[in-house]
């Protein structure tokens, strides 16, 4: 038996790339696409998606639910760790040399710059709802109310 491991990835990171979409993340597949969501005055929350099942059990879900609360980012946008490897590597470059490149993971910037981020050891092993509560604190300290 043989099995056509592109074929098998395109499915995965197709069905995690919509769930993303329909939480209303915008998708950035490229270093000038980041570079252009980065710049937008205001608060972006950045989701480093990936393959793995904490991502999908975990970080994906959290993503969804913690937009819903009173402070929440202008912005939401996610890059496709492994997949998109131009624009994760250029987004972890802006993220600066004090971040710790993991996926999945959560990067909160304001104005362009980073004020916050949820690694994967805050992910991993964690609830979703732990998740959303973290990540609710950074957007209670730096967004604005909706």
């Amino acid at each position: 038996m043989t099995m056509d491991f592109n074929f098998y990835m395109d499915d995965i990171t197709k069905v995690a790339r919509n769930e993303m979409e329909a939480c209303g993340y915008e998708q950035l597949k490229t270093p000038d696409e980041i570079e252009a969501a980065f710049n937008r005055p205001g608060t972006t929350l950045v989701m480093v998606n990936s393959v793995c099942g904490c991502a999908g059990g975990i970080a994906r879900p959290a993503a969804a639910h913690a937009v819903h609360y009173d402070k929440r980012p202008d912005h939401l946008v996610t890059v496709f760790a492994g997949q998109d490897k131009e624009a994760t590597a250029y987004a972890r470059m802006i993220f600066g040399e004090d971040h710790l490149p993991s996926s999945p993971s959560f990067a909160l910037l304001k104005d362009g710059k980073l004020v916050a981020e949820v690694g994967r050891y805050e992910i991993e092993g964690h609830d979703p709802m732990s998740v959303v509560t973290n990540l609710q604190s950074h957007f209670e300290e730096y967004c604005e109310e909706v």
